[in-house]
């Protein structure tokens, strides 16, 4: 196994820290330029509907500022779709959003979403956005997401994540694995994230079908114990060990 498999730093909870007092800092360009300098391959942002971290303006100043590839998770709401289509990021990776969760909870129903998604999708791609979909390791929304023309999925390893017995582990990795395999089969691009930690991203890294992992809330938590640069080297190296 020798393909690079690339990580993409989500950046948002350096805003989360930042706004939890108002004020300029931490700086979420500082962390997506510190990040580029540790080795990260792509920088995250989620701009959500109530802007409770990333927020247009930090948009702003990413766009214009940084060098590697900016993937910019949204809803599938015709304003998310007016802020991608005028910033062009390289990337767009469309989410199911709800205002009362703390975090991105649960996979996109590409499936019973169809007819939504697909004017969504075929737009960003009019406009040359990579398209990707974070959706759960289920055969039927993989299906789901080939026939909406998405070029790229990203697996949701939460449900793994939190798994705490070595037979819940067991079931999540043989879903995700599955999940993999069928995607590669059907032409798609795979990506995994969410909740991945040291201790964790081995297997997952070790997928051989998986071009990409985006990392962000562990990460930007390790920093305040480590340091930024530091914390996305350890990540790296440990993808880097479980691609060997």
């Amino acid at each position: 196994m020798t393909r690079h498999l690339r990580l993409g730093v989500n950046i948002d909870h350096v805003a989360t820290i930042r706004n939890a007092r108002g004020g300029l800092h931490p700086d979420p360009l500082r962390a997506a330029l510190m990040a580029a300098e540790a080795g990260a391959d792509g920088i995250t942002a989620h701009l959500r509907e109530d802007r409770r971290h990333i927020t247009d303006d930090d948009l702003d100043k990413l766009v214009a500022s940084i060098s590697l590839p900016l993937n910019l998770e949204m809803a599938a709401t015709d304003e998310m779709l007016a802020i991608a289509l005028k910033h062009r990021p390289h990337a767009a990776c469309i989410v199911p959003e709800r205002r009362a969760e703390r975090t991105t909870e649960g996979g996109l129903d590409a499936a019973g979403q169809h007819n939504t998604l697909a004017p969504i999708i075929g737009r960003l791609k009019d406009a040359g956005i990579r398209v990707s979909l974070f959706i759960a390791p289920e055969l039927r929304q993989l299906d789901a997401a080939a026939k909406l023309g998405a070029p790229v999925v990203e697996l949701h390893t939460g449900p793994y994540s939190h798994a705490l017995t070595d037979e819940e582990i067991a079931f999540e990795l043989a879903r995700l694995h599955a999940a993999a395999v069928h995607g590669a089969a059907l032409g798609l691009e795979l990506h995994a994230g969410h909740g991945l930690t040291f201790d964790n991203v081995g297997p997952i890294a070790a997928m051989p079908d998986l071009h990409e992992l985006n990392i962000g809330h562990f990460i930007i938590g390790e920093a305040v114990f480590t340091g930024l640069g530091p914390a996305i080297t350890r990540m790296r190296a440990a993808m880097d060990a479980a691609r060997q």
